[in-house]
């Protein structure tokens, strides 16, 4: 499914018109202004259903598809570190959506994400601190329920039938002398959420945030996944695009996630940037070339 079928930059003439009024000798750099139309001769970008944006460090992929984002109002998890002149050139790019219905629309802002490796970065610190205040808290609790069974008693002094604070104290010291230490805590605590890897966390958020008949975005989504996670994703995202209607745009650097049959790939290295073949890129090319060298040390018996 495409949701979003063309991204339109703005044009040279309303960048230097844009430049040549706001001139400052304060400013070192206009970016992303006279980036893309002028370095990269790129003004206009078709999607198809999965689009890959490939490319060096600094060819301006993640840049790309923050202004994408930004545009559409597409919802994120960590901020952007914007220049200052991000929002104005935001102001002079176009888009065009293929659907038009208000409902389709609303469903469709609700889905719709950007999802970028501190967004998984920061999901995996979140879970460790989850668990460590679990851990905390029930360690307290833990030793209470202890102190109760060690020292006995018959429970809270001044019990007042009439008063409710005073029958709720009652019932919950009884219920702590009743229950197990560990069933006491996991009724009133909980337990850890599982603990995964690294690479699993990544994996499982990708999987718990991307819905039916949405639109995302993905920031080298391979950060922190083995190669057998990275096929798996990949995997993910061909069954999400094929039998959910998710639409794609990616940044990536892996060769696997290049390697998804019919994608769309635009070579940002390229002046202009170009429509390629994942095979024809010069990053896949190392790959294949070091495996090439190395080819007799796969051989040996």
């Amino acid at each position: 499914m495409i949701y979003l079928n063309s991204f339109n930059l703005p044009p040279i003439d309303e960048e230097e018109h844009f430049l040549n009024s706001f001139r400052r000798t304060c400013y070192d750099s206009y970016y992303p202004f006279n980036f893309f139309t002028s370095d990269k001769q790129l003004g206009r970008i078709d999607f198809s259903d999965i689009t890959i944006l490939c490319g060096s460090n600094g060819s301006g992929k993640s840049t790309l598809l923050n202004i994408i984002a930004e545009k559409l109002k597409l919802d994120r998890k960590t901020t952007y570190n914007k220049t200052h002149f991000f929002d104005p050139y935001l102001e002079k790019c176009r888009y065009e959506l293929s659907v038009h219905d208000p409902l389709q629309l609303k469903s469709l802002k609700r889905l719709s994400k950007i999802i970028t490796s501190d967004d998984v970065f920061s999901n995996i610190i979140e879970v460790r601190e989850r668990n460590e205040n679990l851990n905390f808290k029930r360690e307290l609790i833990f030793n209470e329920k202890n102190n109760i069974n060690r020292y006995g008693g018959h429970g809270p002094r001044g019990f007042n039938t009439d008063d409710p604070q005073s029958m709720k104290a009652y019932t919950d010291y009884h219920q702590k002398r009743k229950q197990s230490g560990s069933r006491y805590v996991r009724e009133n605590v909980g337990v850890d959420e599982r603990t995964y890897s690294n690479g699993e966390n990544g994996f499982k958020y990708f999987t718990d945030s991307i819905q039916p008949g949405g639109l995302y975005l993905l920031d080298e989504p391979e950060n922190s996944l083995s190669a057998e996670m990275q096929l798996e994703l990949v995997q993910f995202i061909i069954g999400m695009a094929r039998f959910y209607d998710c639409q794609f745009i990616m940044s990536t650097h892996s060769p696997f996630l290049l390697s998804i049959p019919y994608a769309k790939i635009y070579d940002m290295d390229n002046s202009p940037v170009s429509v390629c073949k994942w095979t024809d890129l010069p990053s896949v090319r190392i790959y294949y070339e070091f495996f090439k060298d190395h080819d007799c040390e796969f051989n040996r018996i």
